[in-house]
């Protein structure tokens, strides 16, 4: 595995549930196509399964 992970915000929180609005900001995320730099853990990658249809993760 690697040790960080590239995430970008690719589509719109807009119109989504509150929950899914809550973890995008919680990864780093406040702009559509911001790009933000994670440690690879668990917690991290849940979050990324979360909202998976909203972003994309690159592995560095």
């Amino acid at each position: 595995m690697a040790n960080k992970l590239e995430i970008t915000l690719t589509r719109s929180v807009i119109g989504r549930p509150e929950d899914q609005r809550v973890t995008v900001r919680t990864l780093g995320l406040k702009k559509l196509h911001q790009t933000v730099v994670q440690d690879d853990n668990p917690a991290i990658r849940g979050m990324i399964n979360k909202v998976s249809h909203l972003v994309t993760v690159k592995e560095q």
